[in-house]
């Protein structure tokens, strides 16, 4: 499966109306660079799982709902995994993102 990130970014973009919330609020929550948000929005730079995960606690969803477009809003619980994801390297990282879209692939 292949990621496609300019709808990625157009996910991330909806989110963020949604909530009513300003590029520059979400950079300064999600504690990324000045004007990266609008490239990731825009399908300009690729994010790292850790930028996924870290726009995901900044816009109160699962980063599910950029990736494939489903949300779950889980609140605590999502805290809890991303607090478990941010140790770790990035091989880790990568592994696990390979994980869950190996198992949002297979969930149907």
């Amino acid at each position: 499966m292949k990621l496609d990130y300019k709808e990625i970014g157009k996910r991330i973009a909806k989110r963020r109306r949604q909530l009513g919330l300003k590029q520059a609020e979400v950079e300064e929550q999600a504690d990324i660079g000045f004007k990266y948000l609008s490239n990731i929005e825009r399908g300009i730079s690729i994010p790292s799982t850790e930028v996924i995960m870290r726009l995901a606690a900044a816009l109160d969803t699962t980063p599910d709902e950029f990736l494939v477009g489903t949300a779950h809003h889980h609140g605590e619980l999502w805290k809890s995994v991303s607090d478990q994801l941010r140790p770790l390297n990035n091989r880790q990282l990568n592994l696990i993102s390979e994980f869950i879209v190996w198992v949002n692939h297979n969930i149907s």
